[in-house]
């Protein structure tokens, strides 16, 4: 009888739920919706066998059936909880994804690696295609619980002025404030192997790094037969406007020394704590300038404005390439884990002094590695304290690691993991040696990514520090932090939906004008008219309101 009823209430719920969520206006559904279940009940392994639907992503040239990937077979073994998936191709995402929000009918249950940006997340929420989560984190989360515990800044940045949490979170702790992993995206690499041939330093002047291009270019022929390379070489290539791959932390030195950070909203702040914007710098238009310079000497890739990530990893991993950026350089040149440790190959080229010095960190990154809007669960959730308890699985401290990397007992090649035990004699995720393999290629193999927390507390106790984050910390540690200057960045904040929609709408123009003008006059130079046409631009798009807009919570966040 216990079993009917409980079933029966689960009906009703449901249907109430799909009515509420087709109703014109009614608003998002709200949590105690789905909470008359017992949470003894869900205690794992189930002991009948339950069926959840999921949306997921997958990566181009990988495994496309979730339930095919190691991690999701342990998971079911683990919680007698099957997830009926919908996946689809990474490089599709993006355009198949809001046309699965769109239909209520198809949607599945939860979106398991969404990152939704706040726009999108506050849009669903006000639409009622997703469900606030904030009653089932404490009801039915006890590991994303504790974690919130040992760090509750993440609670507060996933928490809207309402009280409400419509999205679970990715969360990578890698460092802190100015060491942390995320302070530097687009690291600049050069080619040791060819500076060593030449009998060339690393450089650490703008001056300097001219003359090393110049040198890659003139030895062209030289350095082919050296190195036995097929192809042009390319003294410098990069993707212009394409995250760790844009080149313009070369500028930093130029004028006030503040460079262009923040790639997808162009804003820094200053030392009196001012929201700017980068592209109405002085730095910004020498920098600018310079670059010009560089490409007219033909020392910049013809095809950086253009290519496309594929491209540019083919070309670099012909050894092409005399300078290149990225997260890694694994993953665009072939060089292996140990030559990267001991400083061989290639190396991370230290900020370049111009008419200062100084780097400024990625805005948010002192919080380090953070998704407010990882994971949603939908309005079409038939049992959300079931989908709910099944994704505090995922942060679980042994759990949340695999996700995120890889596992370890694979039947191919390489693992990312093997099991071992930490100081304590207890179970430890230990990073596997993978050689010359490519971090990012074994990591997509394996991992599923989704909601998950790695908290720096966790290092030598459930899973060790990879070692290519390790190497990436240490350069960070001993290169960048002592040219980190800059006092302030712009916090991760969580705006209101009038805030939120009001930024999405004036920064689409704004930011596309700017990387428009980026490529433009990289490529082809620019006026002082052009410039002041550029502000003129700015102006007119609003950047002014934008600035004052940040501005209102930078200010707030501080005053907290």
């Amino acid at each position: 009888m216990k079993k009917v009823l409980t079933t029966l209430i689960l009906c009703i719920l449901t249907v109430f739920m799909l009515a509420g969520c087709g109703s014109k206006g009614g608003g998002a559904p709200t949590a105690s919706q789905g909470l008359d279940v017992d949470p003894a009940t869900l205690a794992f392994p189930l002991a009948e066998t339950a069926t959840i639907k999921g949306l997921t992503s997958y990566p181009v040239g990988t495994e496309s059936e979730p339930n095919n990937r190691t991690i999701f077979k342990r998971l079911e073994e683990k919680t007698n909880v099957h997830v009926d998936w919908k996946a689809i191709q990474g490089d599709q995402w993006g355009e198949k994804i809001s046309l699965e929000m769109s239909n209520i009918k198809t949607l599945p249950e939860f979106v398991f690696s969404a990152s939704f940006n706040d726009t999108d997340l506050l849009k669903y929420a006000k639409q009622g295609v997703i469900i606030n989560v904030e009653e089932y984190i404490d009801k039915y989360m006890p590991n994303l619980c504790k974690v919130f515990e040992q760090a509750p800044e993440y609670r507060a940045m996933c928490t809207d002025e309402n009280g409400h949490i419509w999205a679970l979170p990715w969360i990578e702790q890698l460092g802190y404030e100015k060491t942390a992993i995320q302070t530097i995206d687009y690291m600049p690499f050069i080619n040791k192997n060819w500076l060593d041939f030449l009998g060339l330093e690393v450089p650490t002047t703008v001056e300097d790094f001219e003359k090393v291009l110049l040198a890659f270019r003139d030895n062209a022929d030289k350095i082919k037969a050296e190195f036995n390379i097929d192809g042009d070489i390319i003294p410098m290539s990069f993707i212009m406007n394409d995250g760790g791959q844009d080149p313009m932390v070369l500028i930093n030195g130029f004028g006030e020394g503040i460079g262009d950070p923040d790639k997808g909203r162009h804003i820094a702040v200053t030392e009196d704590r001012k929201v700017i914007c980068t592209a109405s710098t002085e730095g910004f238009k020498k920098g600018l300038e310079w670059l010009h310079k560089l490409y007219e000497e033909d020392l910049i890739d013809k095809e950086a404005f253009t290519h496309e990530w594929s491209t540019y990893v083919a070309k670099g991993k012909s050894g092409r390439y005399g300078v290149c950026f990225s997260w890694d350089v694994a993953n665009i040149a072939q060089v292996s884990m140990d030559d990267l440790i001991a400083g061989k190959s290639w190396v991370p080229m230290p900020v370049l002094t111009a008419d200062t010095r100084n780097l400024t960190p990625q805005n948010g990154s002192f919080t380090s590695g953070f998704d407010r809007g990882r994971c949603v669960v939908t309005a079409t959730a038939q049992n959300p304290a079931l989908i709910c308890a099944w994704l505090d699985q995922m942060y679980d401290p042994m759990q949340s690691p695999q996700n995120n990397w890889g596992t370890y007992g694979e039947d191919d090649d390489f693992d990312i993991f093997e099991m071992s035990t930490n100081a304590n004699g207890e179970p430890m995720l230990k990073h596997a040696w993978l050689g010359d393999a490519s971090p990012v290629e074994v990591r997509e193999a394996e991992s599923v990514n989704g909601p998950l927390a790695i908290l720096d507390s966790y290092y030598n106790v459930y899973v060790t520090c990879p070692d290519d984050a390790q190497y990436r910390l240490n350069w960070i540690k001993d290169i960048y932090t002592p040219d980190m200057h800059t006092t302030y960045v712009f916090p991760n904040v969580f705006m209101t939906t009038d805030d939120t929609k009001r930024i999405s709408d004036l920064q689409a123009d704004i930011t596309k004008t700017i990387n428009t003008a980026k490529s433009n006059w990289v490529m082809n130079g620019f006026t002082e008219d052009d410039w002041n046409e550029l502000q003129n631009q700015l102006q007119s798009y609003k950047v002014d309101e934008l600035l004052s807009i940040y501005q209102k919570y930078l200010d707030a966040f501080y005053a907290n």
